[in-house]
């Protein structure tokens, strides 16, 4: 692997997620397709991209600012999550286990911020 982020195992968590959340909004109605469909798929995708900025070189306080921001998108997608079992687009058991995930990223995301001070 050439660049750092791809060794970090939050960022390899991130795609994971990301991909899953990409196979379920293909079960959404036709009429979320720009409304929740795209924002639970963008939000999803940001927290990977955000953590991948570490292969940059940045500074350790930069690097925390996109951690910061992939984990508001990572809180993001856990509403998309509400949001999505609310309007019954998808069953309890998959959103158990999309929020679970979202948890763990979470408090890897949390880690990795920690070891930065």
């Amino acid at each position: 692997m050439a660049f750092q982020f791809e060794k970090l195992k939050v960022w390899q968590k991130a795609l994971d997620l990301a991909d899953e959340i990409d196979k379920m909004t293909k079960t959404f109605p036709k009429d979320e397709v720009y409304v929740l469909t795209s924002q639970a798929k963008r939000a999803a995708d940001s927290i990977s991209m955000n953590i991948a900025e570490r292969s940059t070189g940045q500074s350790n306080p930069e690097f925390k600012r996109f951690l910061g921001y992939a984990l508001r998108s990572n809180i993001e997608v856990v509403n998309c999550l509400h949001l999505a079992i609310r309007r019954s687009y998808i069953t309890e058991e998959i959103f158990l286990k999309h929020y679970k995930s979202c948890e763990e990223i979470l408090i890897m995301i949390t880690a990795l911020i920690k070891s930065l001070n």
